[in-house]
């Protein structure tokens, strides 16, 4: 089956909710799936899309990067005990780290995706999924 068959609902998903520039790739047994979008909610979306095709996102066969620094949400302090709170390309422990948030920090939370995580953005600009436990609203 081609990747894109495989993520035809993602690809379609990202279409009807209106991404910018959505760029759709297939290189090296990957699909590239790249786009923006000013809303947190539409990259949740998307994630849990992602998660009902490929459970736990296993098999490594997509990169989904798209873009919601344009959204807006509410303010949280990293709650952390004393270490930086790791910010993930997803909303899992299995996703590759992205940026650090420090202990103290206020981010700005963009949406949530789930009862567990957090999509956030730092001062300087780093976005990705956060453990959504060691955070308090501010």
């Amino acid at each position: 089956m081609a990747l894109q068959d495989k993520y035809k609902e993602l690809i379609d998903a990202a279409t009807a909710a209106g991404v910018n520039n959505l760029q759709v790739r297939d290189q090296d047994g990957v699909l590239y799936i790249d786009g923006t979008t000013g809303s947190g909610a539409v990259k949740d979306k998307l994630w849990d899309i992602y998660n009902k095709i490929d459970p736990d996102f296993r098999t490594g066969d997509l990169i989904l990067n798209i873009d919601a620094s344009g959204a807006a949400g509410t303010k949280a302090k990293v709650t952390t005990q004393s270490s930086n709170l790791n910010i993930r390309k997803g909303p899992g422990t299995d996703q590759p780290i992205v940026g650090k948030a420090a202990h103290g920090e206020v981010i700005d939370v963009i949406s949530k995706a789930n009862d567990q995580w957090s999509l956030v953005r730092t001062a300087k600009g780093e976005e990705g999924y956060v453990y959504s436990q060691y955070l308090t609203q501010v």
